[in-house]
This record gives C-alpha cells, sequence and structure tokens, in this order.
C-alpha cells in the first residue's frame, strides 16, 4: 500500500512539473512575441545587430543549418540597411573551436566590411550575449539574429534585464524535435537564472562602446 502512494507520488509530482515546464514555455513564446519579427520588410532599424554564435558543422561534417542561417539573416539585414554593425557573439573555448572568428570569415567572405563587425569572444550563454551586449558593448536597443525558438529566449532574457531588444527569427533546420524539447528546459534554467539565482555573465569587464569605437 505504501509503494501504491509512494509511485502515486511521483506520478504526481512528475505531471505538475510537467506542467510548469510547458506553461513556461508558452508563457515565454507569448510575452516575447511582439518583438520578433520573421519579415525584414517589417523590421524597424536598429544601429547594431547581435548575431548568436553556434557551432558551423555538425557532427558529420555537414554544415548546421541552424549557424548558416543566422549568417545568412546576418547579411540580409546589413545589406538591406536594418542594421549597420554586426556584434558577433559565441563560444572560443578551444583554439580550434571560435565561434565569434568562424562567423567573421564568413561574413568578410559575404562582403561585409571589416569595420563593421566586432567581436564578442565571451558569449558563451544566451544570457552572456544578450546581458554583454548592454553592460560591455554598450547598447540597449539592438536586433538578435537567430532562429523563432531561441529569439524568444534572448528577447525574454532582454526584458526580464530592462533592455530594449528585438529579434529577427531565421528560418529553422527540418529536424527540430530535439531541439524545441531542450529548449523547454533550457527556458526553466534561463526563468531560475534571472529570477531565483540572479545570474550575471561569466565574464563582464571594461565599458567598450561599440558606436564610440566605429564611428
Amino acid at each position: 500500500m505504501k509503494f501504491k502512494k509512494i509511485i502515486a507520488y511521483i506520478a504526481s509530482f512528475c505531471f505538475l512539473l510537467m506542467a510548469v515546464i510547458v506553461s513556461l514555455d508558452y508563457w515565454i513564446s507569448y510575452k516575447t512575441a511582439p518583438y520578433i519579427y520573421h519579415d525584414e520588410n517589417k523590421l524597424p532599424y536598429r544601429e547594431i545587430g547581435v548575431v548568436l554564435g553556434t557551432s558551423k558543422y555538425v557532427r558529420n561534417g555537414v554544415i548546421n543549418g541552424f549557424y548558416q542561417n543566422r549568417i545568412d539573416g546576418a547579411i540580409e539585414l546589413y545589406l538591406q540597411g536594418k542594421v549597420n554593425y554586426l556584434l558577433l557573439s559565441g563560444d572560443n573555448a578551444l583554439l580550434s573551436y571560435n565561434e565569434p572568428i568562424t562567423m567573421k570569415k564568413d561574413l568578410v567572405k559575404a562582403g561585409i566590411p571589416n569595420d563593421s563587425i566586432v567581436l564578442d569572444y565571451a558569449g558563451f550563454r544566451t544570457l552572456d550575449s544578450v546581458v554583454r551586449a548592454n553592460k560591455v558593448f554598450d547598447a540597449n536597443d539592438f536586433t538578435i539574429i537567430t532562429q523563432e525558438f531561441h529569439c524568444e529566449r534572448a528577447i525574454f532574457i532582454a526584458l526580464a534585464q530592462g533592455i530594449q531588444a528585438q529579434c529577427f527569427a531565421v528560418p529553422s533546420p527540418k529536424s527540430m524535435k530535439l531541439v524545441r524539447i531542450r529548449e523547454m528546459f533550457a527556458r526553466v534554467s534561463a526563468f531560475i537564472d534571472l529570477y531565483i539565482l540572479k545570474k550575471e555573465p561569466k565574464y563582464l569587464g571594461p565599458v567598450i562602446p561599440i558606436l564610440s569605437n566605429t564611428q
């Protein structure tokens, strides 16, 4: 009898936990929807675009669709005059793995001028990238460039920090089931980081304003 009660309690707890996770997921999507754009023609101009980094290749050596679409989106916005500068934010944990440098090489190949590109080597997580854009690079109203599901979490972080960001949602690859499940838990982690642990980026450092350095 006791065993059955324990099983019932565990099942109830798991059900409640999943209900909270799903509710938080939908709430974040709803809360951030007004700040996300899919059509560059409707996207308001912002001086700075923040490109969120990811690996260029997947395990089998094929170009990562998430990466390529972010790069293509950044090029499109720059050429359309929707942004003047691109802040490339990502991880550089290893000499052989440097997201900002990789992004810069591809953008320069596409014709984006060097002096319109700024690198953030400490964008280890979405929170780091969004908050550092504001606190280190002195940008308060900027356009984030990434996939829609990632836009929602990035904008959620920006709103919690009082940052006036918007997001340009680039296309997502077709295989999204596992990514979407992982994103649900990433949103729980973001909520805890922002409202319970009050986490800051791993590194902050001195303020390096993009506009005063590039103008």
